[in-house]
């Protein structure tokens, strides 16, 4: 504010006119409000755009996943054309990082510091955001509804800018772990996880229910590297360990190659495999669909191939989407649905922030979601948020590999994240 008083004042008066003017503005500002926030205070956001920024792996060993985000820019499109939110059309940018936790540093800090994202959104892997996640939050820069289900996603006291979104991969290990036990209480397990936060929940979850009797209960246990060529070698000494169970938490390309080799060594356990790879087009078709028939998986969305969803309105609605705005992709592809489901519950994000997209709104409205729409959740899976629950989805169903669909079965189970 420039303040101007002619030369034929007293200095009196202007000693007091300045103190009013001086306390005015003081007063003005520490009421917070009543000043318009500055452009430093509201980076990513102009009075028509809010920037929004996002890393995927559409090259690298994870390059499966790369349709999400592409999915998420198609679904901003259709957002923008539909007049944008609260005034403000989207400018989404995705950057690829090749699932390599390197790379998605340089392009998470290329997208805050040179192209002052608002937030982020979305972001794919563990590792991968393992490897930003206190940069994110030291900047204090929003990560919201990371593509990961891994269980420190929810670590609202020390992470408080992070929030994940699937349920945790914890809480899914724990699910397998009860069901395998009320089916078969002599179980002898082996466990093939990605070595790396996201798989090494999984033995976390199955200890979570097996307390001290899991060195009796697992017989083997073996990881890759995301680098690795092939897992072939750690499937067959699992069979080796004489195992009747066994869980996979490997990402698509592996859990591929997991059920062929399972089917070629004629080896025919109980078989769990992790819910991020059980996308019909991009695991299942390419390990051969009869190949992996009885495997057991959890569920939270609604499959694009179940026919008990033909004529369902969420999945309607994400058709009629998909028709439009991508036309020429496998509608037998999960991850998509997936995309759509959590893109949908951003969305109401930005619209609960009432045109206040500064940081801190666009977190505490995240933090305050009561049953979001996300029109591809399972029939009783909801999506609910708290400044204390940083989980939005803690319930998954069971279901089974039937050689053309996943046939869900029992009810509902909620977990209760760890």
């Amino acid at each position: 504010m420039h303040i101007s008083m002619t030369h034929g004042t007293t200095g009196s008066w202007k000693r007091k006119w300045l103190g009013s003017a001086l306390g005015t503005l003081l007063v003005t500002a520490l009421a917070g409000d009543a000043l318009p926030a500055s452009a430093e205070d509201l980076p990513g956001v102009t009075a028509t755009e809010i920037k929004i920024g996002n890393t995927d792996a559409y090259s690298g060993p994870a390059s499966s996943y790369g349709i999400i985000a592409k999915t998420e820019t198609a679904f901003f499109k259709m957002v923008n054309d539909q007049g944008g939110v609260a005034g403000h059309k989207i400018d989404f940018l995705s950057y690829d990082d090749g699932y390599s936790p390197p790379k998605t540093v340089e392009q998470v800090r290329r997208l805050i510091e040179q192209d002052q994202v608002a937030m982020l959104f979305n972001t794919l892997g563990t590792p991968t955001n393992t490897a930003i996640e206190r940069y994110t939050n030291l900047k204090k820069v929003p990560n919201l509804f990371i593509s990961t289900g891994a269980d420190k996603w929810g670590d609202y006291k020390h992470f408080p800018w992070t929030m994940g979104y699937q349920p945790s991969y914890r809480t899914e290990a724990q699910i397998y772990t009860k069901y395998m036990l009320s089916q078969n209480p002599k179980a002898k397990l082996a466990i093939l996880y990605q070595n790396d936060d996201f798989g090494k929940d999984y033995p976390a979850g199955v200890k979570d229910v097996l307390g001290d009797k899991y060195a009796s209960v697992v017989v083997k246990e073996a990881s890759y590297e995301t680098t690795d060529a092939t897992i072939e070698s750690q499937i067959a000494s699992l069979q080796a360990s004489g195992a009747d169970t066994l869980l996979v938490a490997a990402t698509p390309k592996f859990a591929a190659q997991a059920i062929k080799k399972v089917h070629d060594l004629g080896w025919h356990p109980t078989f769990f495999l992790t819910n991020v790879s059980i996308s019909v087009g991009s695991v299942m078709t390419p390990a051969g669909v009869d190949n992996g028939i009885g495997i057991i998986t959890t569920g939270y969305m609604k499959d694009p191939t179940d026919p008990a969803f033909k004529d369902d309105p969420g999945m309607n609605q994400w058709r009629t989407f998909m028709a439009k705005y991508m036309p020429d992709t496998d509608l037998t592809d999960a991850n998509p649905v997936f995309a759509y489901g959590v893109s949908s519950v951003l969305l109401q994000v930005l619209k609960q922030c009432n045109g206040d997209f500064s940081r801190a709104n666009i977190m505490k409205q995240a933090a305050n979601l009561h049953n979001a729409p996300d029109p591809v959740l399972l029939p009783g899976i909801t999506v609910n948020t708290s400044p204390t629950n940083f989980h939005p989805i803690r319930a998954m169903q069971l279901q089974k590999w039937t050689g053309k669909t996943w046939e869900r079965f029992g009810g509902v189970i909620e977990g209760s994240g760890s």
